[in-house]
């Protein structure tokens, strides 16, 4: 099943199952205008049903940023219609990101910043250069931190998301591994293997699980604490319907016996 590529979102694949989605043509800072949304969200839907995926890197083009935000010159232009169409548009790309079967891995360089930092937060994982600076600057133009935005506080608190939402000040990479913001900060040159090493950790497991264990992470956000421990007993059982745990732990197994 071939992956197909968009104006603003190149799309590749490799023989482990690593997709590369590169947002392409939107500046040199990757910013989100209607086209670029509309392709990216394109992109990201497509691989819901492909069976090869096994997890995906979001980058953009150029090292200056990840996405550093949404087209201001093109919000400017908005009414109250309008808006409610741009900013939905942006709601179902993240969205697409946040439910991908499979998990998404953020290549951050550079400026994470309002949109772009909502569509990182709607990413698995976070992996940033300790260039990288991020913020949410909304109210510094006059609208509200909205949509994906509603993630920050369970990624880093309350008191830590008020202050990025209401100060609209950014941060450096450094503050933002220590809110929890970013999970590996590594030196420019390093951010490109740091990626590489868990996409292919991920590539590296089994197919089902993976996916699995994506859908249960989301599902847990939605469910009360005792449904979601009594639904994890037949999601156990389930697992070995796919054939996966019996050749793992197989090969546990083996590794375990010829170390002694």
């Amino acid at each position: 099943m071939a992956l197909t590529s968009f104006p603003h979102a190149e799309v590749a694949i490799d023989a482990q199952g690593i997709v590369t989605v590169t947002i392409r043509d939107a500046g040199s800072l990757n910013i989100l205008g209607t086209p670029v949304i509309a392709d990216l969200t394109q992109a990201f839907r497509q691989l819901a049903d492909h069976p090869d995926a096994r997890t995906v890197v979001l980058r953009g083009t150029g090292d200056k940023a990840f996405v550093a935000g949404a087209d201001i010159k093109e919000m400017g232009a908005l009414d109250v219609h309008s808006a409610r169409a741009f900013i939905d548009g942006l709601r179902q790309l993240c969205d697409a990101v946040r439910l991908c079967p499979v998990p998404v891995i953020a290549r951050i360089p550079g400026w994470s910043l309002g949109g772009g930092l909502e569509l990182a937060a709607a990413c698995d994982m976070r992996i940033a250069s300790d260039k990288a600076h991020f913020g949410m600057p909304e109210v510094k133009v006059g609208i509200p931190s909205i949509i994906h935005a509603a993630l920050l506080p369970r990624l880093i608190g309350q008191a830590r998301a008020n202050w990025l939402l209401l100060t609209g000040d950014n941060i450096a990479a450094a503050q933002a591994l220590a809110w929890g913001l970013v999970d590996e900060v590594v030196a420019p040159e390093a951010l490109d293997a740091a990626v590489a090493r868990h996409a292919q950790q991920f590539a590296g497991y089994g197919a089902a699980v993976l996916r699995q264990q994506k859908r249960l992470l989301r599902q847990w956000q939605q469910e009360p604490l005792e449904a979601a421990i009594l639904n994890g007993v037949g999601e156990f059982a389930q697992a070995f319907a796919t054939g996966e745990p019996q050749h793992f732990m197989a090969l546990f197994a083996k590794r375990k016996t010829a170390s002694h």
